[in-house]
């Protein structure tokens, strides 16, 4: 069988697109095989959130060139989106897909030979109205499945290609995301990750809402867990934490970006609330679940950002009952009004406030973490064994490690939370795992 090997880089997103090209290799005789081995086709699936990710996805190809120089190289994605001129000048690179043409890569392509000069296919993704359906589970052995429900954002942030590589927001039709939910189900998987860009828009342009997607899913057979992979503080509506707050399936953890915990930047980076608005998002999640996990995105360094700006945001998250940070240090990037707006702030400062954060993150995880210690919870457990212990996660995402010996991959088991070990909690079966499922 001829071989293919997938490389994914960014967020889950592209785990979940680039599964489903797998799929469409799969459905043509290709074998599957882990990035590194030797491989006729190499696929990079591509991010270009900062000039960070962009130096990333050039040190990934040229890594493929030179294990396997053999084999035929696309690279698809928002970077080859965004700049496919700089994807096509690294020699060996065979063919450049867009975002439309990621899905597309047979009819696109054609014959996969080395032809010595890189292909290139990349539209323009402006009024784009195409989709592609894209799920995690045709070619990996993940526990969770990720699949993707909408794509594209109409939100206009100041510091965001976004929209540049993959179009305005659009969505995929509830029945037909219920058939692909049905699908995973069928396949084993026992939880659901709900993936897009601005996965709360869902539906807002097809006359439907995230809400009656959820409705739609919760109740499906087998299927034990549903997660939002993030939602924006604006759309968390109180009929939606409701209906989250009374399901018995969907997972208690949200995932909501902030940028920054100062008035004035949000202004200057042009998100659609403010700080109090924020913490009351935050406050209504805390009364109404208890324990829920709640994890942060904020951007340090953005321009014009001063010392007393910052210690505001500083401030601003110590106070917050949250569960964890992604701290994003600022990166200018091409054609947007933040790269050729304010006063770049210099890059030590950027990174030192970016440790500051992480440090204040790391103690908010901790503390989180410790606050769990001594309960039960039901974790699913995955694949991966790492010092003979393999891990999963609960239903508010935290970490529990339990003994390989005691528990098998893709297994609810209840277990008693004993105690905290670096960025994991360790846990203890405590019931028959018949009886847990």
């Amino acid at each position: 069988m001829p071989r293919v090997a997938l490389h994914t880089l960014g967020c889950k997103l592209n785990f979940a697109e680039t599964s489903a090209i797998g799929g469409q290799f799969m459905a043509r005789g290709f074998d599957v095989v882990e990035f590194g081995d030797t491989a006729e086709v190499v696929v990079i699936n591509t991010c270009s959130v900062t000039e960070r990710a962009d130096r990333e996805c050039r040190q990934v190809i040229r890594r493929a060139l030179r294990r396997d120089p053999g084999a035929v190289v696309i690279v698809t994605g928002c970077y080859a989106q965004l700049s496919p001129e700089k994807v096509a000048s690294i020699e060996g690179v065979d063919v450049v897909l867009g975002s439309r043409e990621k899905f597309m890569v047979f009819e696109t392509v054609g014959t996969l030979e080395k032809q010595g000069t890189p292909q290139v296919f990349v539209e323009e993704v402006a009024g784009t109205t195409d989709f592609g359906p894209a799920m995690s589970g045709q070619a990996g052995d993940r526990t969770r499945a990720f699949l993707k429900v909408q794509d594209g954002c109409d939100y206009s942030c100041s510091y965001c290609t976004i929209p540049l590589a993959r179009g305005a927001s659009r969505s995929q039709a509830i029945g037909a995301t219920v058939m692909q939910a049905q699908s995973l189900i069928r396949d084993g998987f026992k939880e659901i990750v709900l993936t897009g860009v601005n996965v709360g828009d869902y539906g807002r342009r097809e006359g439907s809402s995230l809400l009656e997607l959820l409705r739609a899913l919760a109740p499906l057979p087998g299927l034990f867990r549903l997660r939002l992979s993030s939602i924006e503080p604006n759309l968390l509506t109180p009929e939606l934490l409701d209906f989250v707050a009374e399901s018995r399936t969907v997972c208690k953890h949200f995932h909501i970006p902030l940028q920054s915990g100062t008035d004035s930047v949000l202004r200057r980076m042009r998100r659609r609330y403010t700080t109090f608005e924020y913490a009351d998002v935050i406050r209504r999640v805390r009364e109404l679940l208890p324990g829920c996990g709640i994890g942060v995105d904020v951007i340090t360094g953005f321009p014009g950002e001063t010392d007393e700006e910052f210690l505001s945001t500083y401030h601003f998250l110590n106070e917050l009952p949250v569960s964890y940070f992604h701290v994003f240090t600022y990166s200018e990037r091409p054609n947007t009004p933040a790269a050729e707006a304010g006063t770049p702030v210099e890059p030590r400062t950027r990174q030192k406030r970016s440790e500051m954060l992480r440090t204040l993150g790391q103690k908010k995880r901790t503390a989180f973490l410790q606050g769990l210690v001594g309960t039960t919870a039901m974790i699913l457990t995955e694949g991966t064994v790492e010092d003979g212990f393999r891990s999963g996660f609960t239903d508010c995402y935290a970490r529990v490690a339990v003994s390989a010996e005691e528990v098998g991959e893709n297994e609810l088991v209840r277990v008693s939370l004993a105690g905290l070990r670096d960025d994991r909690l360790e846990g203890r079966p405590v019931a028959p795992r018949e009886e847990a499922a």
